[in-house]
Protein backbone atom coordinates (compact mmCIF):
# COMPACT_ATOMS: atom_id res chain seq x y z
CA UNK A 1 0.00 0.00 0.00
CA UNK A 2 2.81 2.39 0.85
CA UNK A 3 4.76 1.56 -2.35
CA UNK A 4 1.66 2.12 -4.46
CA UNK A 5 1.09 5.53 -2.88
CA UNK A 6 4.68 6.64 -3.30
CA UNK A 7 5.18 5.74 -6.98
CA UNK A 8 2.51 8.08 -8.41
CA UNK A 9 3.96 10.96 -6.39
CA UNK A 10 7.46 10.09 -7.66
CA UNK A 11 6.30 10.02 -11.28
CA UNK A 12 4.39 13.26 -10.79
CA UNK A 13 7.47 14.93 -9.27
CA UNK A 14 9.58 13.72 -12.19
CA UNK A 15 7.06 15.16 -14.64
CA UNK A 16 7.29 18.53 -12.91
CA UNK A 17 11.08 18.72 -13.29
CA UNK A 18 12.03 21.52 -15.72
CA UNK A 19 13.58 20.56 -19.03
CA UNK A 20 17.14 21.12 -20.22
CA UNK A 21 16.26 24.41 -21.92
CA UNK A 22 14.72 25.92 -18.77
CA UNK A 23 17.53 24.64 -16.57
CA UNK A 24 20.05 25.95 -19.09
CA UNK A 25 18.48 29.40 -18.89
CA UNK A 26 18.68 29.38 -15.09
CA UNK A 27 22.22 28.07 -15.32
CA UNK A 28 23.05 30.91 -17.70
CA UNK A 29 21.73 33.51 -15.26
CA UNK A 30 23.88 31.93 -12.54
CA UNK A 31 26.96 31.94 -14.80
CA UNK A 32 26.46 35.63 -15.62
CA UNK A 33 26.05 36.55 -11.95
CA UNK A 34 29.18 34.63 -11.01
CA UNK A 35 31.07 36.32 -13.83
CA UNK A 36 30.19 39.84 -12.65
CA UNK A 37 31.07 38.99 -9.04
CA UNK A 38 34.70 38.54 -10.12
CA UNK A 39 35.49 42.19 -10.75
CA UNK A 40 39.07 41.64 -11.87
CA UNK A 41 37.88 39.18 -14.52
CA UNK A 42 35.19 41.60 -15.70
CA UNK A 43 37.66 44.48 -16.02
CA UNK A 44 40.24 42.36 -17.84
CA UNK A 45 37.69 40.82 -20.23
CA UNK A 46 36.14 44.08 -21.37
CA UNK A 47 39.13 46.40 -21.02
CA UNK A 48 41.74 44.23 -22.76
CA UNK A 49 40.57 44.71 -26.40
CA UNK A 50 39.66 48.35 -25.77
CA UNK A 51 43.11 49.15 -24.36
CA UNK A 52 44.82 47.38 -27.26
CA UNK A 53 42.59 49.27 -29.68
CA UNK A 54 43.72 52.57 -28.13
CA UNK A 55 47.37 51.50 -28.29
CA UNK A 56 47.45 50.28 -31.88
CA UNK A 57 45.16 53.02 -33.17
CA UNK A 58 47.42 55.64 -31.55
CA UNK A 59 50.61 54.11 -32.98
CA UNK A 60 49.26 53.28 -36.45
CA UNK A 61 46.83 56.05 -37.36
CA UNK A 62 48.00 56.99 -40.86
CA UNK A 63 46.20 56.38 -44.13
CA UNK A 64 46.59 52.82 -45.46
CA UNK A 65 46.53 53.67 -49.17
CA UNK A 66 42.76 53.52 -49.54
CA UNK A 67 40.88 56.79 -49.68
CA UNK A 68 38.83 57.41 -46.55
CA UNK A 69 40.26 54.45 -44.60
CA UNK A 70 42.83 54.80 -41.82
CA UNK A 71 44.84 52.17 -40.01
CA UNK A 72 42.95 52.94 -36.79
CA UNK A 73 39.67 52.08 -38.52
CA UNK A 74 41.09 48.71 -39.59
CA UNK A 75 41.83 47.88 -35.96
CA UNK A 76 38.23 48.37 -34.80
CA UNK A 77 36.69 45.26 -36.52
CA UNK A 78 39.91 43.32 -35.85
CA UNK A 79 39.66 43.99 -32.12
CA UNK A 80 35.94 43.14 -32.23
CA UNK A 81 36.85 39.74 -33.68
CA UNK A 82 39.55 39.29 -31.05
CA UNK A 83 37.07 40.25 -28.34
CA UNK A 84 34.55 37.68 -29.59
CA UNK A 85 37.18 34.95 -29.49
CA UNK A 86 38.37 36.12 -26.07
CA UNK A 87 34.89 35.87 -24.51
CA UNK A 88 34.27 32.46 -26.08
CA UNK A 89 37.40 30.41 -26.83
CA UNK A 90 39.67 31.79 -24.12
CA UNK A 91 37.01 32.21 -21.45
CA UNK A 92 35.49 28.74 -21.83
CA UNK A 93 38.81 26.98 -22.35
CA UNK A 94 40.14 28.27 -19.04
CA UNK A 95 36.99 28.29 -16.91
CA UNK A 96 35.88 24.75 -17.81
CA UNK A 97 39.38 23.38 -17.19
CA UNK A 98 39.40 25.03 -13.75
CA UNK A 99 35.91 23.72 -12.93
CA UNK A 100 36.97 20.22 -13.95
CA UNK A 101 40.10 20.41 -11.81
CA UNK A 102 38.10 21.64 -8.81
CA UNK A 103 35.63 18.74 -9.31
CA UNK A 104 32.73 21.11 -10.04
CA UNK A 105 31.92 19.21 -13.22
CA UNK A 106 32.04 15.89 -11.41
CA UNK A 107 29.53 17.10 -8.83
CA UNK A 108 27.23 18.56 -11.48
CA UNK A 109 27.34 15.29 -13.43
CA UNK A 110 26.08 13.50 -10.34
CA UNK A 111 22.97 15.69 -10.11
CA UNK A 112 19.68 15.20 -12.02
CA UNK A 113 20.56 18.21 -14.20
CA UNK A 114 20.81 17.20 -17.88
CA UNK A 115 24.33 17.65 -19.27
CA UNK A 116 22.92 19.89 -22.00
CA UNK A 117 21.82 22.41 -19.36
CA UNK A 118 25.43 22.97 -18.31
CA UNK A 119 26.53 23.77 -21.85
CA UNK A 120 23.46 25.94 -22.47
CA UNK A 121 24.43 27.96 -19.41
CA UNK A 122 27.91 28.50 -20.83
CA UNK A 123 26.42 29.50 -24.19
CA UNK A 124 24.22 32.15 -22.52
CA UNK A 125 27.27 33.50 -20.70
CA UNK A 126 29.34 33.66 -23.90
CA UNK A 127 26.48 35.26 -25.84
CA UNK A 128 25.90 37.91 -23.17
CA UNK A 129 29.55 38.85 -22.75
CA UNK A 130 30.21 38.69 -26.50
CA UNK A 131 27.35 41.05 -27.31
CA UNK A 132 28.33 43.44 -24.53
CA UNK A 133 32.00 43.57 -25.54
CA UNK A 134 31.12 44.03 -29.21
CA UNK A 135 28.80 46.89 -28.30
CA UNK A 136 31.55 48.58 -26.27
CA UNK A 137 34.06 48.31 -29.13
CA UNK A 138 31.47 49.57 -31.62
CA UNK A 139 30.82 52.56 -29.39
CA UNK A 140 34.53 53.33 -29.15
CA UNK A 141 35.05 52.81 -32.88
CA UNK A 142 32.19 55.02 -34.01
CA UNK A 143 32.84 57.84 -31.57
CA UNK A 144 36.65 58.02 -31.66
CA UNK A 145 37.80 56.52 -34.96
CA UNK A 146 35.11 57.41 -37.46
CA UNK A 147 33.89 53.90 -38.18
CA UNK A 148 30.45 54.12 -39.80
CA UNK A 149 27.63 51.81 -38.79
CA UNK A 150 26.04 49.89 -41.70
CA UNK A 151 23.28 51.89 -43.38
CA UNK A 152 21.45 48.98 -45.03
CA UNK A 153 19.78 45.84 -43.71
CA UNK A 154 22.02 43.58 -45.80
CA UNK A 155 25.15 44.63 -43.93
CA UNK A 156 23.43 44.14 -40.57
CA UNK A 157 22.32 40.68 -41.73
CA UNK A 158 25.94 39.89 -42.63
CA UNK A 159 27.04 41.11 -39.21
CA UNK A 160 24.44 38.89 -37.53
CA UNK A 161 25.44 35.61 -39.15
CA UNK A 162 29.17 36.36 -38.93
CA UNK A 163 28.80 37.11 -35.20
CA UNK A 164 26.72 33.99 -34.49
CA UNK A 165 28.85 31.59 -36.54
CA UNK A 166 32.11 33.07 -35.25
CA UNK A 167 30.99 33.02 -31.62
CA UNK A 168 29.66 29.47 -31.93
CA UNK A 169 32.80 28.14 -33.61
CA UNK A 170 35.12 29.77 -31.07
CA UNK A 171 32.96 28.64 -28.13
CA UNK A 172 32.99 25.02 -29.32
CA UNK A 173 36.76 25.16 -29.76
CA UNK A 174 37.03 26.58 -26.25
CA UNK A 175 35.05 23.66 -24.84
CA UNK A 176 37.21 21.22 -26.80
CA UNK A 177 40.55 22.71 -25.75
CA UNK A 178 39.46 22.72 -22.09
CA UNK A 179 40.28 18.98 -22.03
CA UNK A 180 43.92 19.59 -23.02
CA UNK A 181 45.32 21.16 -19.79
CA UNK A 182 46.36 18.60 -17.18
CA UNK A 183 45.25 20.90 -14.38
CA UNK A 184 43.42 24.16 -13.80
CA UNK A 185 46.72 25.91 -13.03
CA UNK A 186 48.10 25.19 -16.51
CA UNK A 187 44.89 26.12 -18.32
CA UNK A 188 45.85 29.77 -18.93
CA UNK A 189 49.16 28.84 -20.56
CA UNK A 190 47.63 26.14 -22.75
CA UNK A 191 44.73 28.32 -23.97
CA UNK A 192 46.31 31.79 -24.20
CA UNK A 193 49.35 30.76 -26.27
CA UNK A 194 47.46 29.53 -29.38
CA UNK A 195 45.03 32.46 -29.07
CA UNK A 196 47.93 34.94 -28.98
CA UNK A 197 49.63 33.33 -31.99
CA UNK A 198 46.41 33.38 -33.99
CA UNK A 199 45.96 37.08 -33.32
CA UNK A 200 49.33 37.83 -34.92
CA UNK A 201 48.80 35.70 -38.04
CA UNK A 202 45.11 36.47 -38.56
CA UNK A 203 45.30 40.23 -39.12
CA UNK A 204 44.39 41.43 -35.64
CA UNK A 205 47.60 43.20 -34.63
CA UNK A 206 49.48 43.30 -37.94
CA UNK A 207 48.22 44.34 -41.36
CA UNK A 208 47.52 41.51 -43.81
CA UNK A 209 50.02 43.04 -46.25
CA UNK A 210 52.85 42.77 -43.71
CA UNK A 211 52.28 39.10 -42.80
CA UNK A 212 54.21 36.41 -44.77
CA UNK A 213 51.97 34.42 -47.08
CA UNK A 214 52.67 31.09 -45.37
CA UNK A 215 51.55 32.56 -42.05
CA UNK A 216 48.36 33.84 -43.68
CA UNK A 217 47.73 30.36 -45.05
CA UNK A 218 48.12 28.88 -41.57
CA UNK A 219 45.85 31.55 -40.09
CA UNK A 220 43.25 30.82 -42.79
CA UNK A 221 42.81 27.34 -41.30
CA UNK A 222 41.23 28.83 -38.16
CA UNK A 223 38.11 30.94 -37.48
CA UNK A 224 39.75 34.15 -36.26
CA UNK A 225 41.12 35.20 -39.66
CA UNK A 226 37.69 34.86 -41.27
CA UNK A 227 35.97 36.55 -38.37
CA UNK A 228 38.29 39.57 -38.77
CA UNK A 229 37.79 39.67 -42.52
CA UNK A 230 34.02 39.40 -42.26
CA UNK A 231 33.73 42.21 -39.71
CA UNK A 232 35.97 44.41 -41.86
CA UNK A 233 33.59 43.74 -44.72
CA UNK A 234 30.65 44.87 -42.60
CA UNK A 235 32.07 48.05 -41.08
CA UNK A 236 34.56 49.31 -43.68
CA UNK A 237 33.78 50.74 -47.15
CA UNK A 238 33.98 48.44 -50.15
CA UNK A 239 37.10 50.26 -51.32
CA UNK A 240 38.98 48.57 -48.46
CA UNK A 241 38.53 45.16 -50.09
CA UNK A 242 41.83 45.61 -51.92
CA UNK A 243 43.63 45.29 -48.58
CA UNK A 244 42.52 41.66 -48.18
CA UNK A 245 44.65 38.76 -49.34
CA UNK A 246 42.16 37.85 -52.09
CA UNK A 247 41.12 41.44 -52.84
CA UNK A 248 37.57 40.60 -51.80
CA UNK A 249 35.51 40.17 -48.64
CA UNK A 250 34.70 36.54 -49.60
CA UNK A 251 31.51 36.36 -47.55
CA UNK A 252 30.65 32.98 -49.07
CA UNK A 253 33.97 31.47 -48.03
CA UNK A 254 33.66 33.06 -44.58
CA UNK A 255 30.29 31.35 -44.08
CA UNK A 256 31.72 28.04 -45.33
CA UNK A 257 34.79 28.10 -43.07
CA UNK A 258 32.98 29.29 -39.94
CA UNK A 259 30.16 26.80 -40.55
CA UNK A 260 32.69 23.99 -41.00
CA UNK A 261 34.37 24.95 -37.72
CA UNK A 262 30.99 24.85 -35.97
CA UNK A 263 30.49 21.27 -37.16
CA UNK A 264 34.12 20.31 -36.52
CA UNK A 265 34.14 21.99 -33.12
CA UNK A 266 31.02 20.09 -32.09
CA UNK A 267 32.62 16.83 -33.17
CA UNK A 268 35.76 17.65 -31.17
CA UNK A 269 33.65 18.41 -28.09
CA UNK A 270 31.80 15.10 -28.36
CA UNK A 271 35.07 13.19 -28.77
CA UNK A 272 37.22 14.92 -26.17
CA UNK A 273 35.05 16.42 -23.41
CA UNK A 274 35.52 14.85 -19.97
CA UNK A 275 33.59 15.46 -16.75
CA UNK A 276 36.50 14.29 -14.58
CA UNK A 277 40.14 15.28 -14.54
CA UNK A 278 42.81 12.82 -15.66
CA UNK A 279 43.96 12.05 -12.15
CA UNK A 280 40.39 11.10 -11.22
CA UNK A 281 40.32 8.46 -13.91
Amino acid sequence: MTTTAVRPRTRAAAQRLPGAWTLGLHRGVLEIRQFFRQRDQVVFTFAFPVVFLFLFASIFHDDVGVKGVTASQLYVPAMMASGIMSTSFQSLGISIAVERDEKVLRRLRGTPMPPAAYFLGKIWLVLFTGVLETAILLLVGTTLYGVDLPSDAGRWFDFGWIFVLGLTACALLGIAISSVPKSGKSASSVVVLPFLLLQFISGVYISIAAIPRWMLDVGALFPLKWLCQGLRGVFLPDSARVLEQAGSWEFGRIALVLGAWCVGGLALCLLTFRWKSRRDG
